[in-house]
Formats: structure tokens, sequence, C-alpha cells
């Protein structure tokens, strides 16, 4: 596991694709997220090199102890395994130990169970509050019917 790079864009968008759970951003979304909040993300690799997992996230502006997780995504030859889980805790270690975060942040639509399950189980590993209220309302999305994202806060994390 390591920070994505630019070049890894491509790869994380049809992982992110693939995953026929996430909303879909635009490929030019994941390049500049690779070159731009790739120290707050992380990427999985095989054995060749190429994206298999990963974690996309940046420290809020106006909360720098909190890493807000935007996306979570395992290619599906790859789930199962814990990877996800592993890619979580590294982001989280890497990020908590350079910018300080002790807070997680994501926002899940109800019925997401995988992501449902990833975020709670964090909390619990490390033995973190858990809160959950609706950040945004269905209503609120202008392109059409969208579920409510619920934002899953937590922490503080132990140091």
């Amino acid at each position: 596991m390591d920070r994505p790079a630019p070049a890894d864009g491509a790869a994380l968008w049809r992982i992110a694709r693939d995953s026929k759970t996430l909303d879909l951003n635009s490929s030019y979304s994941y390049l500049l997220w690779c070159r731009d909040f790739a120290a707050t993300s992380a990427v999985a690799r095989d054995a060749d090199g190429e994206p298999i997992g990963f974690v996309t996230g940046y420290v809020r502006p106006d909360s720098l102890h909190t890493l807000l997780v935007w996306q979570v995504a395992v290619d599906e030859a790859h789930r199962g395994r814990g990877l996800a889980a592993a890619l979580l805790d590294g982001l989280v270690a890497r990020t908590a130990a350079e910018h300080g975060v002790n807070t997680v942040e994501t926002t899940i639509t109800p019925g997401n169970t995988a992501s449902e399950r990833l975020f709670t189980a964090f909390a619990e590993r490390h033995g973190a509050r858990l809160e959950r209220e609706v950040l945004f309302e269905a209503d609120q999305f202008p392109d059409g019917p969208h579920d409510p994202e619920v934002l899953y806060r937590i922490g503080p994390l132990a140091p």
C-alpha cells in the first residue's frame, strides 16, 4: 500500500465504476485526486504494481484533525480478504502521524451494508465512539433521485 500517483487515476476510476455502489465521479476528478490529495489517500497494488483498491480522503479545512474519507473501493477479484480495512487502518495511521488526525468522518447511504460494516468495525477496532446523523437529505441533491448521505463520525482515536 502506498500513496496514489496521477498515473493511477484511470485505474481508480475503473475500480469505482465497477463497484456499482459508489457515486462515480468524472475520470478527471480521479486524476486530480491522485495528484492533489495523495497524502491523504492510499492505494493497494497487486504483484505487478497495478491498483486493486483505494481509499481517498482529505483533511477537512475547518477541522484540521479530521480525515474525511471520500471513497473506499476494492476490485471485485480482491474482495473478501480484509483489504478495505487494511487500507483504511493504514491511511488513518499515516494521517494521524503526519497531520495529527484523531477523527474520521465518512458518509454512507442507507443500505450500503459493506460500508456500514467497514466503518463500524473500524470504530470497534480503535475503541472509538461512532456517531451517525444525516448530513445531506435526499432532496438536497439536484441531479435526481439520491438516497440521503449519513455522516459517520468516529473519534477520538487513541494516539
